[in-house]
């Protein structure tokens, strides 16, 4: 007498198969193996950072409103131990990339930023907010006043007051997290003859390293053995547990 199994077939075995070759038919490519799970989170900061204002749409952008919640899970996550930026902008909103290296500079697990093609404006301070930052030898970070609507022109006293002030709060923020002192990034910011009709500088690779505002020159196997070994030093700090504090 045999019995019949009130359960029924698995979903597994009613759905149909995908067929080996669907990738290379769908997309150009083989399967691949799903990547192992990694403690190191890594987060692009690329083109132009948007803040207030909604950029036109053909402009590559960064949402700074999407970056912050990012910054926040990272930081309650348990499974992440270490984040990873990679940085190449030609800056943007000011207050907007200012948030973000606020939030960067106050986060107890260690970061590694590492500048690629360019770190523009501001993101100079979101560079320098990171635990440990790096520079690709080839990499340019330009260092210009701040500008209203992408102009130098000012109109009246109270206008020139407020950007001279914004810009006093970039200057402090990346002076205390490099080594560049005020009066040299100051310098550098207001520097004539290098930036065709502009002032300013521009820093290439180990120039940045030099000025003090990036900590070494290096690529990306650079940036993953540095945040290895920060990773590893706050396990030590807290005595094994995933917490402490490594800026």
């Amino acid at each position: 007498m045999r019995v019949e199994s009130e359960v029924g077939p698995s979903v597994a075995e009613t759905e149909p198969r995908q067929p080996a070759t669907s990738p290379i038919k769908e997309y150009g490519e083989i399967a691949t193996p799903a990547p192992p799970v990694s403690n190191i989170h890594v987060l692009s900061i690329v083109g132009q950072i948007e803040g207030h204002m909604v950029l036109p749409p053909q402009n590559k952008t960064t949402k700074y409103e999407h970056i912050m919640p990012q910054l926040v899970a990272i930081e309650q996550s348990p499974e992440i131990e270490g984040l990873l930026i990679l940085l190449n902008t030609v800056g943007g909103d000011v207050e907007a990339g200012l948030a973000m290296s606020e939030l960067l500079a106050g986060m107890t697990k260690p970061s590694v930023s590492i500048v690629l093609g360019g770190g523009h404006s501001i993101a100079v301070p979101i560079a320098v907010s990171c635990s440990y930052s790096i520079i690709a030898s080839t990499a340019t970070m330009t260092i210009h006043p701040l500008r209203l609507s992408g102009q130098l022109v000012i109109g009246t006293q109270q206008t020139y007051e407020y950007l001279e002030r914004m810009q006093e709060r970039v200057i402090k923020f990346v002076a205390e997290h490099s080594r560049c002192t005020p009066e040299s990034f100051r310098e550098l910011m207001f520097r004539t003859g290098e930036l065709l009709r502009d002032v300013g500088t521009v820093l290439v690779g180990q120039d940045a390293v030099d000025a003090g505002l990036i900590d070494s020159v290096g690529s990306l196997s650079d940036a993953i053995g540095k945040l290895n070994e920060l990773i590893s030093l706050r396990r030590k700090i807290s005595g094994g547990k995933k917490r402490g504090k490594v800026h």
